[in-house]
Formats: C-alpha cells, structure tokens, sequence
C-alpha cells in the first residue's frame, strides 16, 4: 500500500507536465490566455525609373537612334525640299499674282496643290514608318532592360519599380535615392556589350507641314 500511495504524487506531477507542454493548464493552476499579436507593417521599397531614356541612353539604344537617324534623315532632306518647292511657287504667285493672266494662275495654283498633296502624303508615309521602327526598337530592347530591371530589383529588395516616363504613372514626388535608371543603364551595358557606340542622337523628327496657300 505504501507504493501505491506513494505513485500517486507522481502521476499527477506527470500529468501537470503533460498539460502544460500541451498548451493547457496544470489541473492546480489556470493559465492565462495568450494575447493576440498584431502583425507589424510590412516593410516595402519602391523603385522609379524612366524607361524611355533608360532605353534611349544604353549603348544600344544610342546605337539604335543612329541608325534610325541615318535611314530617315535621306527622307526627310526630300521632304525638306518639297516643301521649299511649294514655298517657291507660292511666292511667285504671290508676287505675280498682279500681272498674270488668269490662266497662268490657274496653271501655278494647280503645281502648288499638287505639291502639297504628294508633301503631305510622303510626310505622313515617314511619320508612320518611323513611328513604326522607333516602336520595334522600344519593344526589343525593353524587353531586355525588363531582366535587367526583374534582377537588379529582387536583389535589391524592390517589392515596386514605377514608370515614372509614363504619363498615367501618378508620382507627384519621389526622391533622387529612389531613382534606378542610372544604375539599370550601367547594368544594361555590362550585360549587352556594343563595340564603338555612338554618342546620342535625336531621332529623325517629323518634316514641317508646307506653308499654308496665299
């Protein structure tokens, strides 16, 4: 009897660890309720970035304005002189206009509205090609500065890169630490070498409309 009266204790030391290593009270003691813990903020970084000189300031962006540059500026020169054609015809009938026959005129205005219309015509044939090539050249280098941009963000703890370039990104203010193109041009270049870039060029602007009739 002595042993059995003595395993008693122990048992119920037993079951009082039992308890508490299961989360519950020791049958003697009441365990107060855990307190809820609120998640702190969560820490996010975000980047800025202009895509569009990113882009335009690689090597092979300033690569790629040259070469646009050099198979436009040929069109353009064309246009330029057409326009100065029309420009010359509207002045002589401008000043002519007093002593000449109105057939003469007549035959002038007809050269000028034939101008006009093959200038406008072969200008918003440019416009559109090169509005097609510079959009090429945006979406095969974009997509490569978009790994350069995924990488360089993840290793530095960026949770969001915005486009500041872009009109619709509503970023009133953002400081200069916070300002990736720099970095992302520099790492675009290691990553895609170009032997003997050239310096950046405007790309071939769009040739003036002609001046309007007298």
């Amino acid at each position: 009897m002595k042993k059995n009266v003595a395993a008693v204790p122990a048992l119920l030391c037993c079951a009082a660890v039992l308890a508490c290593a299961q989360g519950q009270p020791a049958p003697s003691q009441a365990a107060a309720p855990p307190r809820p813990v609120s998640p702190g903020p969560v820490p996010t970084k975000i980047a800025i970035i202009n895509i569009q000189s990113a882009i335009l300031n690689t090597k092979d962006g300033m690569k790629a304005a040259a070469d646009v540059q050099a198979k436009f500026n040929p069109r353009k020169a064309d246009l330029d002189k057409k326009r100065s054609d029309v420009e010359a015809l509207q002045d002589q009938l401008r000043k002519g206009s007093a002593t000449m026959s109105d057939e003469a005129k007549e035959r002038l205005q007809k050269e000028i509205d034939s101008g006009n219309k093959d200038f406008t015509r072969k200008q918003q044939d440019m416009n559109d090609d090169l509005e097609q090539e510079q959009s090429r050249i945006m979406q095969d280098l974009g997509g490569k500065m978009m790994k350069v941009i995924e990488e360089y963000a993840t290793q530095n703890g960026y949770s969001v890169v915005l486009d500041v370039s872009n009109p619709q990104t509503d970023v009133l203010w953002a400081a200069a630490s916070t300002n990736i193109t720099p970095d992302i041009v520099r790492l675009y270049d290691q990553a895609h070498p170009v032997a003997d870039a050239p310096k950046p060029a405007a790309p071939a602007a769009p040739a003036a409309a002609p001046a309007k009739k007298p």
